[in-house]
């Protein structure tokens, strides 16, 4: 991340708060402003108000998937410069048919290396081009 750059928003969603949580804090430690969520209706909620620039999604949650939550991610409003990211430990054929298919701009497995997630994460985001 350059100090020149605005860094993304990212909105950690995952059914498990723990994983969530300690994700969010390892992000916001090295610099990003990040949120978690725990469901898919929460996100879609949260992604209104807050605006991420990248969603960290889990695919096995209860009520709303992963895939389903990409999709109406990807419905909402301007949202050109979302980034999406699939966190799941699924790497099978099917698995990555189906993040394909829901539109995720990449496909991190669990358990994701903490000290390789920032950096991912930066190489992901592409700011906004100012209007002149």
């Amino acid at each position: 991340m350059t100090s020149t750059a605005i860094p993304p928003r990212i909105l950690y969603v995952d059914d498990n708060p723990d994983v969530a949580d300690s994700t969010v804090s390892l992000l916001q430690v090295v610099g990003f402003e990040a949120m978690a969520c725990y469901d898919g209706w929460t996100a879609l909620l949260l992604a209104a108000r807050f605006l991420p620039g990248i969603c960290l999604i889990d695919l096995h949650m209860p009520g709303m998937d992963g895939d389903e939550l990409a999709i109406r991610l990807r419905e909402g409003v301007d949202r050109t410069q979302l980034k999406l990211v699939a966190v799941t430990a699924m790497h099978d054929e099917e698995s990555c048919e189906r993040i394909r298919d829901a539109g995720f701009d990449l496909h991190l497995v669990k358990p994701v290396d903490p000290h390789h997630l920032p950096s991912v994460i930066a190489s992901l985001w592409s700011p906004p081009r100012l209007q002149s």
